[in-house]
């Protein structure tokens, strides 16, 4: 008994043994350069290809726009009109003050200008008396009038140095073509030695400030002879 239980306990270390030693040979056997088993890529590779092949998803339509009721299309076309009539005000407007900016400029500057019109505009019939006092006195053949003469002279040439120094000039009439915005006609007379039209005889001196009409010059205006 003893020897068949001793049997039969080798038999079963043997048959234990065997799936131990043949994987123990195959592994063995098995080449070392072998390739390497597949990893587990393969599904994370596939569901990459699916993705890529798979359509994109197209974006939602955007929703309509609600139609306008007819009474929000008249208020619209109404706040339009006022708005352009609003713009065209503006645009008015603007373009007044500018002309105003303008003429203020302008007339400031024409104040600054001619600031002593008023005064010049007296001193020109003290100018006038001089131009008499010479007259008169180069008339008189007294020749104690000869010192008289000098001194009106003198003042009387200070006097227009001073006027020239403040803008005025002297206006040229005689025997020039009238011209109503320099001459003031008093009369007509017939002469041959000038022609129709022109200055014949000067009786009162004009002048004016700058480019400003201060005293007309008062004048004689030239006609035809009646014919005999």
């Amino acid at each position: 008994m003893s020897e068949k239980k001793k049997n039969a306990t080798t038999n079963d270390v043997n048959e234990q043994d065997q799936p131990t030693a043949a994987l123990a040979v195959q592994m063995v056997e098995q080449p070392t350069d072998a390739p390497a088993a597949p990893g587990p890529r393969e599904p994370e590779a596939s569901l990459a290809q699916s993705a890529e092949a798979a359509p994109p998803e197209s974006a939602p339509p955007p929703a309509p726009e609600p139609a306008l009721a007819p009474e929000q299309l008249e208020a619209l076309r109404a706040k339009a009109a006022k708005a352009d009539e609003y713009w065209d005000r503006l645009l008015r407007v603007s373009a007044d003050f500018e002309n105003f900016k303008k003429r203020a400029t302008r007339e400031r500057q024409e104040a600054i200008k001619f600031a002593n019109e008023g005064l010049l505009v007296k001193l020109l019939p003290v100018l006038d008396n001089f131009e008499a006092a010479l007259a008169s006195a180069n008339n008189d053949p007294n020749p104690a009038a000869g010192s008289f003469k000098q001194g009106v002279a003198l003042i009387q040439s200070q006097l227009r140095a001073a006027l020239a120094e403040a803008g005025v000039e002297e206006i040229e009439a005689a025997s020039k073509p009238f011209d109503p915005n320099f001459h003031e006609a008093v009369s007509q007379q017939e002469s041959a030695d000038q022609p129709e039209g022109h200055v014949l005889q000067q009786l009162r001196k004009g002048y004016k400030l700058r480019e400003r009409l201060l005293r007309p010059a008062t004048v004689v205006v030239a006609k035809k002879p009646a014919a005999a």
